[in-house]
C-alpha cells in the first residue's frame, strides 16, 4: 500500500475505532462494485480501502503501524533537518570562500603581478650596462617597490584564514608568495656585490614564480 491508511479512509490519526469503522463502511458502500449506488470505475480503490481497514481495524496492527509511523516521521524530520543543515553549511562555506578570494587571493595576486610583470623590462634596462649608476639605481628602486608590495601581500595573506574547502589552493598561494619573496631577495643580493650567481638564481626564481602563478589561476575555485 503506497498511501497512508488514514488518508485512504479519510480520517485523522487520532480517530477512534468507531470513527474508523464508520468511515470504512461509508467508503465500501460508495465504491463496492456490487453496491446499488457503488462506483465501479476504479477497482483498485476498493482494494486500497480494504487494505487500510485490515490495518486500522485491528487494534494491535494499528498500534504497531502508529509506532512505526512515528519513527518514520522522526527519521524524515531528522533527514530534512540534516539536508537543510547541509545546504546552509554549503551556502556558508561558499560565502566564506568567496569572501576569502575577494579579500585575500585577488589582492595578493595583483600585488605579486606588479612585482613579476615589470621584471623583464627592468632586467633588459639594467643589462645595457650593469655598472651604470643610473641604471642600477632604477633597478634598486624596482626592488624597493617590490619589497613594499610583498610586505603588503604577506599582511593580506595572514589577515584571514583560508577556508577549509580551499586549503590546498591557499597553500599554493603561500608557496607562490614565498617564491617571489625569495626571488627578490636574490636580486637584492646581486645589487650589493654584482655577483652574477644571485642574478641568475633570482631570474630563474622569477620564471618559476610566473609558471606557478599560471597554475594557481588554472586551479582557481569556482
Amino acid at each position: 500500500m503506497t498511501r497512508d491508511p488514514y488518508q485512504v479512509l479519510g480520517v485523522s490519526p487520532s480517530a477512534s475505532a468507531a470513527e474508523i469503522k464508520s468511515a470504512y463502511r461509508a467508503l465500501v458502500k460508495q465504491h463496492h462494485p456490487d453496491a446499488a449506488d457503488g462506483i465501479s470505475d476504479d477497482p483498485e480503490r476498493i482494494l486500497e480501502i480494504n487494505a487500510a481497514w485490515e490495518l486500522l481495524g485491528d487494534a494491535e496492527a494499528r498500534q504497531r503501524f502508529d509506532a512505526g509511523r512515528g519513527e518514520r516521521s522522526a527519521r524524515a524530520t531528522a533527514q530534512a533537518r540534516a539536508s537543510s543543515g547541509k545546504r546552509r553549511r554549503g551556502a556558508a562555506n561558499d560565502a566564506e570562500l568567496e569572501r576569502w578570494l575577494e579579500q585575500v587571493y585577488h589582492p595578493v595576486d595583483r600585488l605579486l603581478g606588479q612585482v613579476l610583470d615589470p621584471f623583464p623590462a627592468q632586467l633588459r634596462e639594467l643589462s645595457a650596462d650593469p655598472y651604470d649608476d643610473s641604471l642600477m639605481e632604477a633597478f634598486c628602486d624596482y626592488i624597493e617597490r617590490s619589497q613594499s608590495k610583498l610586505q603588503t601581500a604577506e599582511t593580506l595573506y595572514r589577515s584571514m584564514p583560508c577556508p577549509s574547502s580551499a586549503q590546498g589552493f591557499g597553500l599554493s598561494l603561500y608557496h607562490f608568495l614565498s617564491g617571489v619573496q625569495d626571488a627578490v631577495m636574490e636580486l637584492e643580493r646581486y645589487t650589493a656585490g654584482y655577483v652574477d650567481d644571485y642574478l641568475r638564481d633570482g631570474r630563474e626564481m622569477i620564471r618559476e614564480a610566473c609558471l606557478r602563478r599560471q597554475r594557481i589561476q588554472d586551479q582557481l575555485p569556482a
